[in-house]
């Protein structure tokens, strides 16, 4: 005789995101409040530490004038994509929560890039079942989107973010001090992020970022820093309030662009930066939309020109679809990423989109062959 026992329960989680500057200030209280008198495991990336060296001393100083209990002086690890390419700093962190005895009520600090919040993130969702993590990004690009989200991973078997976890952190500090000591690349990065959350929902926000467009490039701190809280804020609401925050259908309504992106980083070797592919990546979903009637030419080119004015290359070599069609599977790489049907988000107006489920061969031909002709010579934005 069958039985069976079916039960449903909900889960609720806190989103905390705060927005500062300087951060380790001694009467900046916002760390303090968060840990108490809990043990934290301390984690900066070394490229935060190159282009920033007091940021050490700054946190020891930090922890003792507030009496937070660090397990160790700060660990430095390896940051950008090299984090990401194989086990390694998720063993190092695995192997210093074990160490340090950190346990459920401790918590992981974590200040870098997005790559290393990935890969520092992995491991500590993994420890115990889950560690409390505590993400301090320490770039436009994280600031504004990864170091906000709740996904956790590394790269595999050739392709982005293979093997992670969906684990929201206990608190992520956005501390607009770091990005003082960015180069002008780094700081622009984080803006084509800013550029796709508007195009998907917020119009004026959108507008904003076309008027804004020559003092952001000039790298107008007040404004950039704007511009990231927007973004953040963007992004958070809607994984809080979206509906689908571990992305268990097969949509990803935060991605546009990002098939292209993950494939040309993957193919570049990662000679492109995650924000110089998602532009490009962007510019194909753009002009695919407007190839399938979707989007207007003429909204099509605003988003075409706010990135050419932001100081993106809207073209590289890895656009080739000739190429052993290794772009056309970056489709299906993004299909199964989730599995089911294949959803693509595609704009239908500056702040409206829709979902397609299939993109032919044929239109990706077109649309990167005119970005081969259009953009082939340019240079971006030393």
């Amino acid at each position: 005789m069958n039985s069976r026992l079916d039960l449903s329960f909900v889960v609720s989680y806190r989103h905390q995101i705060f927005f500062t500057e300087n951060a380790f200030a001694a009467k900046n209280n916002i760390l303090k409040e968060l840990v108490g008198v809990a043990k934290v495991l301390p984690i900066i990336d070394a490229g935060v530490v190159a282009s920033s060296p007091d940021v050490v001393t700054d946190l020891i100083e930090y922890a003792k004038v507030n009496q937070l209990k660090l397990t160790r002086a700060p660990m430095i690890l390896t940051g950008g994509e090299e984090s990401k390419k194989d086990q390694a700093v998720v063993n190092a962190v695995l192997s210093a929560i074990e160490e340090d005895a950190i346990c459920r009520h401790s918590y992981v600090l974590v200040i870098g890039g997005g790559a290393l919040l990935d890969a520092v993130g992995f491991a500590s969702s993994i420890a115990h079942r889950g560690v409390r993590l505590i993400r301090m990004p320490s770039t436009t690009l994280s600031q504004a989107d990864a170091g906000v989200g709740v996904k956790n991973g590394i790269n595999a078997f050739q392709k982005k973010n293979f093997t992670g976890t969906f684990t929201p952190p206990y608190a992520v500090v956005n501390d607009f001090a770091f990005l003082k000591s960015l180069s002008p690349k780094n700081l622009r990065d984080g803006l084509v992020e800013a550029v796709k959350v508007a195009l998907l929902k917020d119009p004026e926000f959108f507008k904003s970022l076309e008027s804004d467009s020559r003092e952001l490039t000039a790298g107008n701190l007040t404004l950039i820093n704007q511009c990231i809280r927007r973004s953040a804020e963007l992004h958070a609401r809607h994984i809080t309030q979206g509906g689908d925050p571990f992305e268990l259908g097969s949509a990803r309504p935060l991605d546009l662009g990002h098939w292209v992106a993950h494939k040309c980083e993957s193919l570049s070797k990662y000679r492109l930066t995650h924000g110089e592919a998602v532009a490009i990546g962007l510019a194909v979903d753009v002009l695919c939309a407007r190839e399938l009637g979707l989007f207007s030419k003429s909204d099509s080119e605003r988003v075409i020109d706010l990135l050419v004015r932001l100081g993106f290359k809207l073209y590289a070599a890895e656009l080739d679809i000739n190429n052993g069609d290794l772009l056309m599977q970056g489709l299906e790489e993004f299909r199964e990423h989730l599995g089911g049907q294949l959803t693509l988000i595609l704009p239908t107006a500056i702040g409206q989109s829709t979902q397609v489920h299939e993109l032919s061969r044929g239109v990706v031909k077109k649309v990167t062959a005119e970005l081969q002709q259009r953009f082939s010579s340019c240079a971006a934005l030393s």
